[in-house]
């Protein structure tokens, strides 16, 4: 059989190649972005919001939502939610999630921000090439050049945050989610308010099957104070642990079938 002539050979490869390109794109996720905030660090979020805007090479929708407060003066094309109170932590983002329509969506505390505008399209083509990955916790870096905080990274061998690994939860701050998850999952737990809320999402999106990744190559710029700093999380962290555990107790106990005593009696 006659080999085909080199040129046409070229020809054939760029019109595949071109259309490979083309269903990549038609089916291209996309990404939103929510910044949660109060309102009272209005510098913060004009930081937060041009570090999302000079992302390039993908798309993001960005979410403000104001927790609570009257946010003003945002750029144009950006999207705001006023709550009329502060609903938390946890209700406050799943308020900005129903506001976006992202395939991944992007929580940014507001007083960090992206120092990487390649950040998007590197998020994007992490979730477009595993079906089964739900969250992307980001590698918060110490805007100082200091070694970072350990709480930071979400697994126990946090000593090497230059190190990816799969985690079983995640910085709610500093993380990617794809939505179709999230809302299977019924999103965070409103009750919480703060504290263990990615935790308990965590949990019930690995029920499902979904897979939690801490990436060090996904950057963002964030303080290393400690939550503890905040008068009231102590209390909430323990209620939080309780409310946590005995939700997946409670649900580990109906999936399992009954003991039975020696009687034949159910317990």
């Amino acid at each position: 059989m006659r080999e085909a002539d080199p040129v046409r050979k070229a020809e054939m490869a760029d019109a595949a190649t071109g259309e490979l390109a083309s269903r990549a794109g038609d089916t291209a996720l996309t990404l939103s972005c929510v910044i949660l905030t109060m309102g009272d660090r209005p510098a913060e979020v004009s930081r937060a919001i041009d570090s999302v805007l000079a992302q390039r090479g993908a798309p993001v929708e960005l979410v403000v939502v104001g927790n609570g407060a009257n946010v003003t003066g945002l750029p144009v094309g950006v999207r705001t939610v006023r709550l009329p109170k502060n609903v938390g932590v946890a209700a406050g983002r799943n308020a900005g999630v129903a506001a976006c329509g992202g395939d991944v969506v992007l929580f940014l505390d507001d007083d960090g921000w992206y120092p990487d505008p390649g950040l998007a399209a590197h998020i994007a083509g992490k979730f477009a090439a595993d079906p089964a990955l739900a969250v992307l916790s980001m590698c918060v870096v110490d805007p100082e050049g200091g070694p970072g905080a350990r709480w930071h990274v979400p697994r126990l061998r946090a000593g090497d945050p230059g190190r990816s690994s799969v985690v079983t939860t995640f910085l709610g701050g500093a993380s990617a989610i794809r939505r179709s998850a999230y809302l299977e999952a019924g999103g965070l737990p409103d009750l919480f308010f703060y504290g263990h809320e990615e935790t308990d999402l965590a949990w019930r999106l690995m029920d499902r099957g979904y897979r939690l990744e801490y990436d060090a190559a996904a950057r963002m710029c964030h303080h290393t104070l400690p939550n503890a700093r905040h008068s009231t999380f102590r209390r909430r962290d323990g209620r939080n642990r309780v409310l946590h555990l005995a939700a997946h107790r409670l649900a580990d106990d109906q999936s399992r079938p009954p003991t039975r005593h020696l009687n034949g009696e159910p317990t």
